[in-house]
């Protein structure tokens, strides 16, 4: 009776512990099936920062709790320092586009695009104490030489393009209406989202669309990330 009783303690525990192991592989399991299925959306901004418009799309993103990529053009950036200090406390990321947005002098030569992104990156390291290496080549890197390509990443830049737009900068003063469309068209099928919009002046109807496009992907189950 005492040697059946261990006999069958034994196979209690055993049966106990195979549970366990179960139990947990079933756990990593959905845990690996989540983080590999996760779909994130980069909500960034160009050409700014501007009075007039960046402050409305600063206080959507508070709002909302959520984090964006902030482009700047460094000439802009100059004599609006107070709103890079706002996106660097409110935890966004500030980040190089260019210092003068001018196509034709900065592409010139590597030489010239790298003192364009040089003089942009000393302005963010005035307010924030921090160089980035976070690019963005105006107008997007496909077509450009690979030589200006090459001479950026060298530097130890991560360029940053994108796969989806408002289109905000395709129209000079849009409806939020056709905004919100836009993005909704160039980001469907995108389990990560690099969103292209602007905060620069003209950009107001931006600014009015963006609570609609974070509530949009807020409901499409996306986490919203910076670079």
């Amino acid at each position: 009776m005492n040697r059946n009783y261990h006999a069958y303690c034994a196979m209690l525990l055993a049966f106990v512990l195979i549970l366990v192991m179960c139990s947990q592989f079933f756990k990593d399991s959905v845990s690996f099936a989540r983080s590999d299925t996760e779909k994130a959306v980069y909500l960034t901004f160009d050409d700014g920062p501007s009075d007039r418009v960046t402050p409305k799309i600063l206080d959507v993103l508070k709002e909302e709790k959520v984090k964006a990529t902030f482009f700047i053009i460094g000439s802009a950036a100059e004599n609006r320092k107070y709103l890079i200090e706002r996106e660097v406390n409110e935890g966004h990321t500030v980040a190089v586009h260019s210092y003068s947005h001018r196509y034709g002098q900065i592409y010139s030569s590597p030489e010239a695009l790298l003192a364009d992104i040089n003089k942009c990156n000393e302005i963010i390291k005035n307010v924030t104490g921090n160089y980035s290496n976070i690019y963005r080549f105006p107008g997007g890197s496909y077509g450009l030489s690979e030589n200006l390509i090459s001479a950026v990443k060298a530097k130890g830049f991560k360029c940053v393009d994108w796969n989806a737009s408002m289109r905000d900068a395709e129209y000079y003063s849009a409806p939020p209406e056709i905004l919100f469309k836009s993005t909704v068209d160039t980001a469907k099928g995108r389990d990560t989202v690099v969103m292209l919009a602007h905060d620069s002046t003209t950009k107001t109807t931006t600014a009015q669309a963006l609570k609609s496009v974070i509530k949009y992907f807020k409901e499409q189950n996306y986490v919203f990330k910076a670079f």
